[in-house]
Parts: structure tokens; sequence; C-alpha cells
């Protein structure tokens, strides 16, 4: 064991991902690429037209362009080795490259669902005291809410991150999974640390349950409210207001929820890799997409980009004197 602790660069991790599906690695390999294309346009797209356009700059509209920028390195944390052992033999991965790609993924994953939870509260706030909004809801303080979620998220991903380094491992290991996943790390470690287990549940429950219990709570206040609003346009308009954050809550938490109960056996591995793309590869893309195409003010600044990239091409293009052959 203590050879196997001191020689952890030599420690190699072997990612199975969908090699048991040998027609279907460029298929798959095409659609991911798709996706992440996407996922980095539209995400990093959003944070420019947050940033670009007067009317976004509300508390609302600064926890997304954080949410579009923790999606975006959720997706590079584990799309790229995903498309690279698609198409490459070698689906090696090193143990300091295995572990730091489950550090950022850990990391994004925390902090996310705690800035969902945040992004709830500030709806609650809008629409359950929106003559305090102003007030409560204050550029200091949302500051402040950013800087608490991203610590959190890094000192919750610590103690899950250091469940792994003190482990053992083989020097060779099977992960029958396309990223470094803990459970898939912890099934081919030893020994059995099972206080180290213990913290670790605990932690991922009491950040699940922490997160869905202030959404619930927030969206029951929040329904609460719009019933009581007399007028039916009146009413749309208030959940038309939390309409894409409630589905983008539905779909994250979904699968959270759905990964918990799956049971780790080898019939459930399959739909394990199924559900776990959906929610590194997917979601991140899905997002931006939720809360653009609802929104007009976003939809206009779209608009008004293309229209201006369309412009400085024909008139780079096709200036004075230049004609179209």
């Amino acid at each position: 064991m203590r050879n196997a602790d001191r020689n952890k660069t030599d420690i190699i991790f072997i990612l199975l991902g969908f090699s048991d599906y040998p027609e279907l690695q460029i298929p798959l390999f095409l659609v991911f690429l798709v996706i992440y294309i996407i996922t980095v346009t539209g995400n990093l797209g959003m944070i420019v037209i947050i940033r670009i356009n007067p009317k976004l700059h509300t508390p609302m509209y600064f926890f997304l362009s954080h949410l579009s920028f923790i999606d975006f390195c959720y997706s590079t944390a584990i799309t790229p080795k995903l498309l690279q052992i698609l198409v490459v033999e070698d689906r090696t991965i090193s143990f300091t490259p295995c572990i730091m790609q489950y550090s950022f993924a850990v990391i994004c994953v925390v902090t996310e669902a705690f800035l969902l939870a945040v992004m709830a509260y500030d709806r609650f706030v809008a629409i359950c005291n929106p003559l305090l909004y102003i007030v409560v809801m204050s550029q200091k303080r949302c500051a402040l809410l950013m800087t608490a979620v991203y610590t959190w998220g890094i000192i919750s991903s610590s103690v899950f991150i250091y469940s792994l380094l003190i482990r053992s491992f083989s020097k060779t290991n099977i992960i029958n999974n396309f990223l470094c996943e803990y459970s898939a790390i912890v099934s081919v470690s030893f020994p059995d640390q099972r206080i180290v287990e213990t913290i670790f549940i605990i932690l991922a429950n009491f950040n699940t349950f922490l997160t869905l219990t202030i959404v619930l709570t927030s969206y029951v206040f929040i329904f609460v409210t719009i019933l009581k609003i007399q007028s039916v346009s009146g009413r749309y308009k208030a959940f038309s207001t939390c309409a894409s954050h409630l589905t983008g809550v539905t779909i994250f938490f979904g699968i959270i929820l759905f990964l918990y109960c799956v049971p780790s056996s080898k019939t459930s591995w399959l739909l394990i890799r199924v559900s776990t793309v959906f929610y590194t590869v997917v979601v991140p893309m899905l997002n931006p997409l939720i809360y653009s195409l609802r929104n007009n003010d976003v939809k206009e600044t779209i608009t008004k980009l293309m229209d201006l990239a369309v412009g400085c091409h024909n008139g780079w293009g096709f200036g004075p004197g230049l004609s179209r052959h």
C-alpha cells in the first residue's frame, strides 16, 4: 500500500466510455462535438449579451451570467476527454489529470446547485416582495451571495477530493464510465474507508437537500403569491419571470435525484452512463437555451448582434467600389 501511495504518478485509469458499442463511436463523437460547440457558444454568448445590454444589468442576469460561466467550465472539464476517447484507442488517463477532472466537475456541480438555490431566492424576493427587491438584492448583497456560493463549492468539494487522495489504487484501474466520477473511482480503490464514505454521504445529502429545500420553499411562497393576483395577465407575467429558472431547476435536480436512486450494479452501468451524459454534457447546453428563448431582451440583443455582424461583413466584403461576381 505504501508503495502504491508513493507512486501515484504511475497510476493510470482506463475509461471504457462507450467502447462496448464500437459502431456508435463516430456518430457519438459527432453528436457530442456539436453539443460542445453549442454549449461553448451559448454560454459565452450569454455572458457577452448580459454584459453589453444595460437592460440585463439586474440581479437575475448577474446570477445567470455566473451560471453560464459554471456550465462552460463544467462542460470543458468533461467533454474534450469524452471526445478523445471516442476516436482514440488509448483511453487511459493518469492519476493527476483524473483527480483534476473530478475536482473541476464536483466544484462546478456543488456551486451550480447552490447558485440555483440563490436564483430561486432572487425570484422569491422579486415576486413576493417587489417593493423591497432593489434594497434586498443590492449589488453588494449579490456579490456576497456569489462569493459564498463559490467558497462553499470549493470547501465542500475539497472533502470529496480528499476522500479520494487518501485511497490507494492498483497500477492499472478500469473505470466503466467516460469520466472520472466519484463512485467509479471509489469502486476501483482500496482500502474501505467507512468514516470518509460516511462523511461524503452526509455532505452530499446535505448539499442536495439544503438547496432543494431553499428552492422548494421559495417556489411555495411564489405560487401562493401568484394565486393571490387577481388578473390572469398579472399571474402569467409573474409566473413567466420564473418559468425558465423552474425548468432549469427541474432538469438539474431531477437528474441528480435519479442518479441517487439508480442502484450500483452491472446491469445499471449503461443507464448510469446515459444519465451522466445528459447531466454533464447536455444540461450545460440546455441552460442558455432555456433562459434565452423565453426572454425578449436577450433575443433582441442576439438579433442586433447578428445584424451588426452581417452589416460588418457586407461593409468589409462589398464596400464602395466592390461588386459581387
